[in-house]
């Protein structure tokens, strides 16, 4: 249960150094979604260690792509 908290907390920091980096192209909506969906590719994965890294990376991706 502690890991949960653990990810959790790490994934809301990943939003909001998102929110910050890409504050100028996507709305915070915007960037809560995508961290979202890369967050739920994870879903049922037995090791979670890495997940919160391989979320934001997969965001800043997305985001990058997206920003125009």
């Amino acid at each position: 249960m502690a890991d949960n908290a653990r990810e959790e907390d790490a994934i809301r920091a990943v939003v909001e150094r998102l929110k910050s980096a890409f504050g100028a192209t996507h709305s915070p909506a915007e960037v809560e979604e995508v961290v979202s969906k890369a967050h739920a590719t994870f879903a049922g994965r037995p090791v979670r260690e890495f997940v919160p890294v391989l979320v934001e990376r997969r965001a800043r991706i997305i985001l990058s792509e997206s920003a125009g």
